[in-house]
């Protein structure tokens, strides 16, 4: 199969093959022809399978074909909305819509917080066909009325499950409140989970679903591999695996935004240049250190899972969780990083013994137990024991000494004190949000068979 042959315009060919795209993924071949019929999609694929193109080909061609009309003010109209979870994610595909709208009288911008208001006022002024924006800023400059977003034509939710993850439902219901109700609306989801069809309810009208590979699993081009190691030689134990193989280019995986800095200090005093990328960064050093990385100036870039959304490098050949994340569908978002399109990649985890209970929900998620390795002089040692790992101020986890492999349940301990370990483990939050249930009864898409 070719893009010539689902149907996109000479102009959007044209610019897809300067990008040096000849064959669409299968996602792309089942979506595009799906969205160009102008119905509503929920979609599921694997992470760097090319989501961001089968939304955005045909989004191109339909708006082309519908000249835009000036409003009542005398403004064009934003007529398309593509909505992100983070700011890096808006970035890079709003980075893609340019590229193939290259031929195509058709303009689009990023909106996001971290930045000033005043510059998107001015361009929202110039007039944008496709607005590319994170939930907060987007719905900052709708309080102003700096924008408006009544002749909305088409609708994507990008990331949607991230988007669940962060706990965007109520601004997710605030914004579907704002456009119209007559319009195409895409979902698309890296994973897939019965809170993003309780979404796709509320969301979409008889939607067509596509799925092109089996529920939260990993590419096949992958290799993963489980280190096994003591809590305290973590570090070491990186900084060993990046000089020793000679890694050039390294994406690092931390839970929390001060590990990630302690981590990047401990990398440069070995002499590995490092630089972290989470919430707390400024705009400007977030984006130069994804340049940077991108370019192959910075060796390792250690990220958090919310910044980490919209890094997105061909090739990436190596993805290391310094800590497993504690919520399982991470893992897959994460290495995901690698092996894109197609390519080969290494997805590396380094494990401790409190991380067990997270490394067992992982591996009963994506159905696979991860081969274990150790390297000589980084060990585990035989006596340590689990200990509790503190998620954020509010959230801690006991490992699971005495807790049969369960993950304990409650609703954490109040105050933003840590658990202390007792009788087998302490008992945490809920590390995922719930989103609200909500919407038409009885949804039930129709599947597209592969």
């Amino acid at each position: 199969m070719s893009f010539e042959s689902l149907g996109l315009a000479a102009p959007i060919l044209r610019a897809v093959r300067e990008q040096g795209y000849e064959t669409p993924t299968p996602i792309q071949a089942k979506a595009i022809p799906l969205v160009l019929g102008g119905g509503d999609v929920l979609a599921g694929a694997q992470t760097g399978t090319g989501k961001t193109a089968g939304f955005t080909l045909p989004m191109l061609q339909l708006l082309s074909a519908q000249p835009p009309r000036k409003d009542a003010k005398g403004r064009w109209p934003i007529r398309a909305l593509i909505l992100t979870p983070t700011r890096e994610l808006a970035a890079q595909v709003e980075e893609n819509v340019r590229q193939y709208a290259k031929y195509l009288p058709l303009t689009s911008m990023v909106m996001f917080g971290g930045v000033g208001m005043q510059p998107q006022v001015e361009r929202l002024k110039k007039g944008v066909d496709i607005l590319v924006a994170t939930p907060g800023r987007l719905l900052d400059h709708h309080q102003q009325g700096t924008l408006d977003l009544s002749q909305v034509q088409i609708f994507v939710l990008d990331e949607a499950d991230r988007m669940l993850d962060m706990g965007f439902i109520h601004d997710i219901k605030k914004v579907l409140a704002i456009v119209p109700k007559d319009k195409q609306s895409l979902l698309f989801s890296a994973t897939f989970s019965d809170e993003i069809k309780a979404l796709a309810d509320r969301l979409l009208k008889q939607p067509e679903l596509i799925e092109v590979a089996r529920r939260n699993t990993a590419a096949e081009s992958i290799e993963q591999r489980v280190y096994t190691v003591s809590r305290d030689r973590k570090k070491e134990l990186l900084a060993h695996l990046i000089q020793s193989n000679r890694w050039d280019q390294v994406l690092v995986f931390a839970r929390m935004k001060h590990g990630a800095n302690r981590l990047v200090d401990f990398l440069n005093t070995q002499g590995v240049t490092a630089m972290a990328i989470h919430g707390n960064k400024s705009q400007s050093a977030r984006t130069k250190a994804l340049a940077d990385f991108k370019t192959g100036q910075l060796r390792v870039l250690v990220a958090t899972d919310i910044a980490a959304r919209g890094i997105d490098i061909d090739q990436l050949p190596h993805v290391i969780n310094y800590e497993l994340p504690n919520v399982p569908e991470d893992y897959v978002h994460r290495i995901g990083r690698t092996g894109r399109a197609g390519a080969t990649g290494e997805a590396l985890s380094l494990v401790s013994v409190d991380e067990d209970i997270f490394l067992r929900d992982i591996e009963r998620l994506i159905k696979l137990q991860i081969p274990r390795h150790t390297v000589a002089g980084f060990e585990p040692r035989p006596d340590e024991r689990p200990e509790p790992i503190v998620l954020g101020r509010r959230m801690t986890i006991g490992a699971g000494a005495g807790n049969g492999g369960r993950r304990p349940s409650g609703n954490g301990h109040g105050g933003g004190r840590p658990a202390t370990p007792s009788g087998g483990g302490s008992k945490p939050a809920s590390p995922k949000p719930s989103p609200s249930r909500g919407g038409r009864s009885g949804f039930a898409p129709r599947t597209r068979s592969a």
